[in-house]
């Protein structure tokens, strides 16, 4: 027999090892017996299959669709990290699938040995990630707030997480100790230099990874439900072009910060650097896709937790 005849057999055999094994479901032994050949020649036949490219994998299950969509932003945006929880189909504002996504990812780096700072922001996807994280002893980590944790009347933000995370965790917490939004610039400026305050916002500048929520700007804006701009500001946010916040901060649809307005008064420490660090927004809903994808644009972000019908429309 020629040296073709036996390169063609060998091919028939690893077909149908093949099929044997990615469709009949059958195990190498199982395959050894029926082809007559040992259980490594089995093996081998079907590892030949794969990689002369017989089989073709589809895998039929709707991660796949999201794995792909991951891959995707991941490539179109340039980002450090994409994970794209499946829609709810009964649904399109639960943040069960996403904040599950982003517990997940909070939890990983928490188990991390080495120490690490990890910055908070708010939100109600951050909130409810944070809810479902197990006891853990996180002493040698550190957990600092971005944003203040005061409302308008003096108490406590209900979205702020960083005293939830510090129920959950045995770390050092460092919260915001100030309003989310200060009076008036001055008033602003003046508490940033109090020393309890200049060390917090440093050891946010120094985070190793963030986890932050984004707030779209549109008529039912978080800041405003939330008592911490009133009607005017936010229309007058919508005039110049804002888009969306992070923390309080507010950006147009390019992702440049406004001038003035409310900015001028934001007590939030700015956000971590997105090149010595990782910055990850758990976000999902038709309302704020021109935020994200302003946020995605400029860079503001690194690290993108979404859902699959958000992703796609950011895709779009």
């Amino acid at each position: 027999m020629s040296r073709s005849d036996n390169g063609s057999n060998r091919l028939d055999d690893a077909a149908r090892a093949g099929w044997l094994y990615y469709v009949a479901g059958n195990t190498q032994e199982e395959i050894a017996s029926k082809l007559g050949v040992s259980r490594q020649s089995a093996q081998r036949l079907v590892s030949l299959a794969m990689s002369e490219g017989l089989v073709k994998v589809r895998l039929d299950h709707p991660i796949a669709n999201c794995q792909s969509l991951a891959n995707e932003l991941k490539s179109r945006f340039a980002l450090d990290l994409a994970d794209v929880a499946p829609s709810d189909p009964g649904s399109s504002s639960t943040t069960i699938g996403v904040a599950q996504a982003a517990s997940t990812e909070i939890e990983k780096w928490l188990r991390s040995e080495k120490p690490i700072t990890m910055a908070i922001g708010t939100g109600r996807t951050l909130k409810a990630a944070v809810e479902q994280l197990p006891r853990m002893d996180c002493s040698r980590h550190k957990v600092v707030s971005l944003t203040g944790n005061v409302a308008p009347d003096g108490s406590a933000a209900y979205y702020n997480v960083i005293f939830n995370i510090a129920d959950a965790l045995k770390a050092r917490s460092f919260p915001m100790p100030l309003p989310v939004l200060a009076s008036t610039r001055e008033e602003r400026d003046l508490l940033h230099e109090q020393p309890m305050i200049r060390s917090t916002l440093k050891l946010a500048a120094e985070a190793d990874v963030t986890f932050l929520g984004i707030g779209d700007l549109g008529n039912e804006a978080p800041l405003f439900v939330d008592g911490f701009i009133s009607d005017t500001e936010l229309k007058a946010l919508q005039r110049a072009g804002a888009v969306g916040e992070i923390v309080g901060w507010a950006f147009d649809e390019t992702g440049k910060m406004i001038d003035g307005i409310t900015n001028d008064r934001v007590a939030s420490a700015p956000i971590p650097s997105r090149e010595k660090s990782l910055v990850v927004a758990a976000a999902m809903g038709e309302r704020k896709v021109p935020g994200i994808l302003a946020a995605l644009r400029r860079r503001i972000i690194n690290g993108l937790i979404t859902d699959e019908r958000t992703a796609e429309a950011l895709l779009a």
